[in-house]
């Protein structure tokens, strides 16, 4: 009688000829998590800049505000206080914008220069995990070969 092949015994004998090297994931892992890392305290300190400026800006226009409500001694003083808050408002605003776009633009060049830096950074590590998998499997192959 033919005994039947154990495909079971077979697989494992091969799959274990070839070794595999998690290593490599979990470099990719912690290079990933300190990117993320970065990019989270980027733009945390770029919301914590937004949030100081627009409570500037709030504080701003309150007193410009509080000016502006006084009572005055002339029906024309009213015309020229409201004047005067919509002129110093409409400066506010661009400045205060210019500084917004000034964050914005920190932001922009502070995550291309990490995404550049961990594309270098995961390049080498590639290239590393794919010139140990091809020495592996060459030696693996080659043992697999001579048995």
């Amino acid at each position: 009688m033919t005994k039947t092949v154990d495909m079971t015994t077979m697989f494992k004998d091969v799959l274990g000829s070839f070794p595999v090297d998690t290593s490599a994931m979990e470099g990719s892992f912690k290079t990933a998590a300190s990117l993320n890392e970065k990019l989270s305290g980027v733009a945390l300190t770029a919301a914590e800049k937004s949030a100081e400026l627009s409570s500037k800006w709030a504080k701003d226009t309150l007193g410009k505000l509080s000016d502006m409500s006084k009572a005055k001694a002339e029906p024309a003083d009213y015309a020229q206080a409201m004047t005067d808050f919509a002129s110093a408002n409409a400066e506010a605003a661009a400045e205060h914008m210019a500084s917004f776009a000034e964050i914005a633009k920190k932001v922009q060049m502070d995550t291309v220069e990490l995404m550049m830096a961990a594309g270098k950074d995961m390049q080498a590590e590639t290239k590393a995990a794919v010139e140990k998998a091809t020495k592996d499997v060459t030696a693996a192959a080659k043992k697999a070969t001579a048995k």
